[in-house]
């Protein structure tokens, strides 16, 4: 399902595509596991997703992804409506909780995410050996 939702379409050969399923597939597990409500576990998706985006299509340094990071944490839970009482979307400690998988799955191997979104690859030979 998280295949489709994610329009991957060259699973099987894209070695880019399958890693991008595998980081979002992880996450959304480790919310599960988390016991996060549905919005919660939107909210998280959308900062798997904000963090990844900063990184491949901003290209940002892993210093200005951690800066937007924590503005995009800082203003979670932020409504325009006051009627509602609940201003924050997730407690102190899933919040730091949320950053340290964001550090282990993410931050820890951004050079290495760099190199899968604006590496250079070279052209396969394909011969018949």
């Amino acid at each position: 399902k998280m295949e489709e939702f994610l329009n991957l379409t060259q699973l099987k050969t894209s070695l880019k595509e399958a890693i991008l399923l595998d980081y979002y597939t992880a996450g959304f597990c480790w919310a599960k596991e988390m016991n996060f409500s549905l919005i919660q576990l939107s909210g998280f998706m959308d900062l798997l997703n904000f963090a990844l985006e900063n990184l491949s299509s901003k290209h940002m340094t892993l210093g200005d992804n951690l800066k937007e990071l924590e503005r995009a944490m800082a203003g979670i839970g932020e409504t325009e409506s006051e009627e509602r009482d609940d201003q924050n979307l997730f407690s102190i400690e899933q919040a730091k909780a949320i950053i340290d998988y964001l550090v282990t799955s993410l931050f820890k191997h951004y050079k290495a995410y760099e190199y899968l979104f604006h590496g250079r690859r070279e052209e396969p030979v394909i011969s018949n050996e």
